[in-house]
């Protein structure tokens, strides 16, 4: 009885600690490349594509996000094949299940509302980034603390973009590219800054 409360205690303290330990996976150099391919985005971004297509807006913006993604997480997706060990991969895949339903929610925002209106695209901008945010309040005990910081920028832009959606304005790339670009270097900046310093 008192050796099984003992390993009970012991499993205890192994949760606890894997909750304080930063994850070392995100890396500020796929990061800030994943931010400038964003910010390069929305100066290429086609006009056309702002005014009179809001779902062509929408394909772009998702073509270019799943390339920013990859971008971004190329360095522990090769980690997670190449070199980690039974627990690293655990701890990825714990890590990385904390920010994608975020994403996943984005999506499901993005299908919904271009189905039901191409009059909703202009609200997809802002949602995208509290999603994005959200993904990162919840990754954020496995993440150095300054990531909140980053967490409120996509919350404060995303709520910024909420108010200013009023339909008829055409659909600046900034909007999307700017707001990614920004936040993925900030990011950059914060892991290089509490992680990869010398």
């Amino acid at each position: 009885m008192d050796a099984i409360r003992a390993l009970d205690q012991i499993e205890e303290i192994h949760r606890q600690i894997a909750k304080g330990e930063v994850y070392r996976g995100y890396r500020s150099v796929p990061l800030a490349l994943s931010g400038l391919l964003g910010l390069v985005s929305a100066w290429l971004q086609p006009v056309a594509l702002g005014t009179s297509d809001p779902i062509g807006f929408v394909l772009y913006w998702t073509a270019i996000a799943g390339a920013a993604a990859f971008v971004g997480s190329s360095e522990i997706i090769y980690n997670y094949c190449v070199h980690e060990d039974a627990t690293g991969r655990r701890k990825t895949r714990k890590v990385v299940g904390q920010f994608l339903p975020s994403v996943v929610g984005g999506g499901a925002m993005t299908v919904c509302f271009t189905h039901l209106s191409p009059s909703l695209v202009p609200l997809l901008p802002g949602l995208w980034a509290i999603c994005f945010g959200i993904g990162i309040f919840a990754s954020r005990p496995y993440l150095p603390r300054a990531s909140g910081w980053v967490a409120l920028f996509y919350y404060a832009v995303g709520f910024a973009l909420l108010w200013i959606a009023r339909g008829p304005e055409p659909l600046t790339g900034w909007w999307v590219g700017g707001t990614f670009g920004a936040g993925q270097l900030m990011a950059a900046v914060v892991l290089w800054w509490n992680l990869e310093r010398t």
